[in-house]
C-alpha cells in the first residue's frame, strides 16, 4: 500500500464537545404586587461576557428584546460599553456603589425592567439550589 500525503492509518477519534451550560435562572411567582427582585440568576462563572449572552437567550420567549444590562457588584470585572447577543447590541454598565447583594437589571427600552438577584457563582450547589427553589416558590429569598 502506498501512503498518500495527508492520509493517516489511524484517523483521529471523533471529539464530542460538551454543550454549553444551561442558564440557571428562576423567577418569582407572578402577582399583582410590584416587587424589588423579579428572580434570581446563578451564573456558572464570574466571566460576565460569557455568562450574560447565556442569560439573555434563556429569558422567556415572550419577553421583549433586552437593550441594556446593569450589573451591581464588585465581583464583576470591568465591562465594555456593549456586547452583541444574537445579532443585537446590548449596552452594559457596571456599578459598585450600591449596598446589598449583587444584582443585574435587564432593561427593554419602552417595555420595562427586570431585576435579578445574582447568586454568587462559587456558592455550594445545595445552597444555590435552595435559593432558586425558594424564589420560585415564594418570591422571597433569604441569604445562603
Amino acid at each position: 500500500m502506498t501512503a498518500v500525503a495527508g492520509d493517516h492509518p489511524h484517523p483521529a477519534p471523533h471529539r464530542h464537545h460538551a454543550p454549553p451550560p444551561v442558564a440557571r435562572l428562576t423567577f418569582a411567582p407572578h402577582t399583582d404586587t410590584a416587587r424589588r427582585i423579579d428572580g434570581v440568576w446563578w451564573p456558572h462563572s464570574a466571566d460576565l461576557l460569557a455568562e450574560l449572552p447565556e442569560l439573555l437567550t434563556a429569558l422567556p420567549f415572550d419577553w421583549p428584546r433586552i437593550t441594556h444590562a446593569t450589573v451591581n457588584g464588585k465581583a464583576w470585572p470591568a465591562l465594555p460599553a456593549h456586547i452583541l447577543v444574537e445579532g443585537h447590541v446590548v449596552r452594559l454598565r457596571r456599578t459598585t456603589g450600591r449596598p446589598g447583594p449583587d444584582t443585574v437589571c435587564l432593561v427593554s427600552m419602552g417595555h420595562g425592567r427586570w431585576d435579578l438577584l445574582i447568586i454568587p457563582p462559587g456558592i455550594p450547589e445545595p445552597a444555590g439550589v435552595r435559593m432558586m427553589a425558594q424564589m420560585a416558590r415564594t418570591g422571597e429569598l433569604t441569604p445562603a
